[in-house]
């Protein structure tokens, strides 16, 4: 009886250790290859529970999923301008054909890195030498690294791999050589600003001579209009008195005589030497003909 139980038990052990060796699953983030003797018998993509066979058959898995190669260190690159740069940058990839990924790198991700960083340090060292700084910074990144994912998926392509993308990250200029790009950037910022200074002074000075033409012009404009009005109240004056004096001469004369009377003795020192007989005296003298009153 002891016998037949654990014959049983041998019999169910063995079954299950058979069935393990004969099951095997493929999760959705996975490719699987089903090798027969050392062989791929077959290329599994879909998620699932599969069968093989045992001792003979074994499974090999690779991922499915995105993966990044991301360089070590950055590269030194030379622009058109013969300008050395540091390039960091990172590539994005993943299996496509696990079957001829198998077969040319032999299913090593190592390897398959070894050969997209080549691929893509390749191409972007061709690029960078037909584009300047300018370019290469913000000019034509995105462009270039658009080109780049092109590029390096066609080769990427022979061993299985796809190319999702291809990014640079940062684009630097080594210690050395970026004091002197500082340096020549300074130097030029300065020499446009004594430029812009040299541009603005010669544009004062043309506005300070314009405004000193039209001050001389303006001034001169006025005082021709103002000895014309001068002129036109002298001329409307002296016809005024003109009038005055055809009407009755005498009392323009007299009128004539009190203005300067006025004007001789304004001030309390004032001395004045005149002959009594002066005609400046006629209308100081007693005037006394047929009655007439003394005028004084």
């Amino acid at each position: 009886m002891r016998a037949s139980i654990n014959f049983l038990a041998a019999v169910v052990v063995t079954a299950l250790v058979v069935l393990g060796a004969t099951i095997f699953t493929v999760d959705q983030r996975q490719h699987a290859i089903v090798f027969q003797l050392g062989e791929v018998r077959d290329v599994i993509d879909e998620p699932g529970l599969y069968f093989k066979w045992p001792l003979i058959q074994n499974v090999r898995y690779f991922d499915k999923r995105i993966l990044t190669l991301d360089a070590a260190e950055p590269e030194r690159f030379i622009t058109s301008e013969k300008t050395n740069v540091l390039v960091d940058s990172f590539t994005k990839w993943r299996i496509i054909d696990p079957k001829l990924y198998y077969i040319s790198v032999a299913g090593d991700e190592s390897r398959a890195k070894t050969r997209l960083s080549q691929t893509v340090n390749a191409g972007l060292r061709e690029e960078f030498g037909k584009r300047t700084v300018h370019d290469v910074v913000s000019g034509e990144r995105d462009q270039l690294m658009e080109l780049m994912r092109e590029k390096a998926d066609l080769d990427a392509r022979k061993i299985g791999v796809q190319i999702v993308d291809v990014r640079v990250k940062r684009v630097e200029l080594p210690s050395d050589v970026s004091e002197s790009v500082y340096r020549r950037m300074d130097a030029e910022r300065k020499r446009v600003a004594n430029e812009l200074r040299s541009q603005g002074a010669a544009e004062a000075e043309k506005i300070r001579a314009d405004a000193d033409k039209q001050r001389e012009v303006i001034v001169a404009e006025a005082y021709r209009d103002a000895q014309k009005m001068k002129g036109e109240g002298d001329a409307k004056a002296a016809a005024t008195y003109a009038q005055a004096f055809q009407r009755n001469p005498e009392f323009y004369a007299f009128y004539r005589s009190l203005e300067a009377y006025r004007n001789s003795f304004n001030g309390k020192s004032d001395v004045i030497v005149v002959e009594p007989s002066s005609d400046f005296f006629k209308y100081m003298k007693t005037i006394g003909r047929g009655g007439d009153n003394t005028a004084k």
